[in-house]
């Protein structure tokens, strides 16, 4: 028996086998994989020794025609050979097949899996997942593929995840609604199990959809013309000697996670925008700027759906100490030409190449 703290169910979705890689859209630096922890759950890369608990579980036909692109019978070989495609894919940032992996008293037990791949086009992947029918009932998919979907969005160049299910499949349409995912249609797939076309609801999610949008802490009354309130934000663009921005990554979250952006944060009351930056950058990336440092550049002004967002961006080309992230945020130096290859959020959207052709 499971131990009842730990995972003990599931549903069903789809996973893909391998495909041709996708091209590259962005030049962010690449994201090396880590295990991830939920609750009760622990997801990471399949070993070999995997092989054959994973044949066991998904040769069912309970799991297997849930399962577009998997045959059934399941050939133990094939098992194998999966796990062994999985590692180089995970290698190439092209797909993220993870197992699904709980605690039952000190021993690791496998409950299923959950993966990711990516689209052609580069800034979508698809979602999928399923889960033994011995650990069923127990919230493990919900679990397992809101944590993947969550990490992805936050950590890949991703604008938004997709997944299809077959229409008889209730247990694993809840799942996807539960998450966060949103219906966009209908359509046809060939499901391999069933040696047949298959009715499948197909769904999205964006970052919107997983993290919410964003909302402002403290600031001033609406003005008579536009509920919405004002929040003033200050942002840097530190440049260091080589002619590099520095960008910051928001992490898992936060609103908005996975976008980049210029460090900074929400002005406060009694405090000036030079000050607030000045706090911010010490928070944020352990440095010492002083108000002398920062240049006025430019500013946004842009009005989100609960309020309205004004950013003035100072230059900064000199600070004391090293810039390292302090809010778990991933930073990274770009080159001017390449800002725009990077996602941010729709205020930053044109100080990005504003900043490119000004440093150019």
């Amino acid at each position: 028996m499971l131990a009842p703290a730990l995972p003990s169910a599931a549903v069903t979705g789809t996973l893909t086998p391998p495909r041709p890689p996708a091209p590259s859209v962005t030049a962010e630096p690449a994201v090396p994989f880590a295990p991830l922890a939920t609750e009760r759950l622990a997801l990471r890369p399949f070993r070999a020794e995997d092989a054959a608990e994973l044949h066991r579980l998904v040769n069912d036909w309970s799991v297997v025609r849930g399962l577009a692109r998997l045959p059934y019978p399941y050939p133990r070989a094939l098992a194998d050979e999966w796990i062994a495609s999985t590692a180089a894919e995970l290698a190439a940032g092209r797909a993220w097949h993870l197992a699904i992996t709980g605690q039952e008293g000190e021993r690791e037990i496998l409950v299923g899996a959950v993966g990711l791949r990516l689209a052609q086009e580069g800034t979508a992947a698809d979602l999928g997942y399923w889960v033994g029918r011995p650990y069923w009932g127990h919230g493990v998919a919900t679990e397992a593929a809101g944590r993947l979907a969550r990490w992805a969005l936050a950590n890949l160049p991703l604008a938004r995840l997709t997944a299809s299910v077959a229409t008889d499949n209730a247990p694993s349409l809840a799942v996807l609604a539960r998450i966060g995912f949103r219906r966009t249609g209908t359509g046809v797939e060939p499901f391999l199990s069933r040696g047949a076309e298959q009715a499948v609801v197909l769904f999205e999610a964006t970052r919107d959809d997983l993290f919410g949008s964003p909302a402002p802490a403290a600031a001033p009354a609406p003005s008579p013309a536009d509920e919405r309130p004002l929040v003033l934000v200050a942002a840097a663009a530190l440049i260091d000697a080589d002619g590099r921005v520095l960008l910051s990554r928001r992490p898992e979250g936060k609103p908005m996670a996975g976008l980049w952006e210029f460090p900074g944060g929400k002005v406060l009351p009694g405090e000036t925008p030079e000050s607030a930056l000045t706090r911010e950058l010490r928070e944020e990336l352990g440095i010492d700027v002083t108000a002398a440092c920062l240049a006025p550049f430019t500013f946004a002004s842009f009005a989100y759906d609960t309020f309205h967002l004004l950013m003035p961006l100072y230059l900064c080309r000199r600070w004391r100490g090293t810039p390292s992230p302090q809010e778990r945020q991933r930073l990274a130096w770009v080159r001017p030409d390449r800002l725009t290859d990077y996602q941010c959020p729709p205020a930053d959207k044109p100080l990005f190449p504003m900043l490119r052709d000004f440093l150019i």
